[in-house]
């Protein structure tokens, strides 16, 4: 089965070794160096204050910027793979972010549809894949990214407004849940640092609790059709997670470690 068949059955793919030793490290120094910043696109949980979503890497301006990342969003490897799926080579990023799940207090997120929040920023149709990098190894016992297969063929479930995480989010109705997991079985999708993973934007999905010694750390990047752009709404969310730059991205195969420090 191809790629873009695999996807459109299940709501995601599997993408190993996406990225190499060199360039993990460089983007976990990057993540490193943001997190120092005391500014609004970054969100903190624990008693250490530990960052834990990061948002606006890929932009060339604001607090939050980071020209690896910048470059890794434009790659062929990553804006190629959300060319393919979503079948449109005109393409921008509707936000990026940086998960970083603090050792031991890292805690969940509820079950959600990404479609939940962006349905709610303007957009209009369920055209939107997330490209997710992992940057350590994720496994279950650190909080790895579980997921319901096919469950976006379904469309979307009206979201509840939850604010039991730091980021508070539009979320699934436990129940809905449930009666998902009578039809499909949840996948961990665990991996090495490096793998990658791109899913559909109405796929269930959740993380768990980090439970062990050493943070997980996961970059997202969530892409949109440029036609399917968002229309005016009354409030809209702030820029670094509802961005309103609109340009088609351009592949760019720079190498993410040779752009670290420009």
């Amino acid at each position: 089965m191809n790629r873009k068949a695999q996807y459109d059955r299940d709501g995601f793919i599997r993408l190993p070794g996406l990225l190499d030793r060199d360039e993990v490290s460089t983007l976990r120094t990057e993540i490193a160096r943001v997190a120092a910043c005391d500014c609004t696109d970054i969100f903190h949980e624990g008693t250490a204050e530990t960052a834990k979503i990061m948002f606006r890497m890929h932009e060339a301006d604001g607090p939050t910027a980071s020209v690896p990342f910048r470059a890794l969003a434009r790659s062929p490897r990553v804006l190629g793979v959300a060319q393919q799926l979503l079948g449109d080579e005109a393409l921008y990023l509707h936000h990026t972010k940086i998960n970083t799940k603090g050792a031991i207090e890292g805690t969940i997120w509820p079950w959600h549809q990404y479609f939940g929040s962006l349905s709610r920023d303007g957009i209009a149709a369920p055209d939107l894949v997330t490209v997710m990098v992992m940057l350590d190894n994720a496994t279950d016992f650190s909080g790895c990214l579980h997921m319901l297969p096919g469950r976006h063929r379904n469309g979307l479930v009206l979201p509840r407004w939850d604010e039991s995480t730091p980021y508070k989010l539009w979320a699934l109705p436990p129940n809905s849940v449930r009666d998902a997991m009578t039809e499909t079985t949840p996948v961990s999708l665990t991996g090495k640092a490096g793998d990658a993973v791109a899913f559909h934007c109405n796929l269930f999905h959740a993380p768990g609790h980090n439970l062990s010694a050493n943070d997980r750390w996961q970059a997202y990047f969530c892409f949109n059709r440029c036609a399917n752009r968002p229309s005016d709404v009354a409030e809209p969310r702030p820029d670094y997670v509802r961005s309103t730059n609109w340009a088609p991205l351009p592949v760019e195969d720079t190498p993410v470690s040779a752009s670290a420090g420009r």
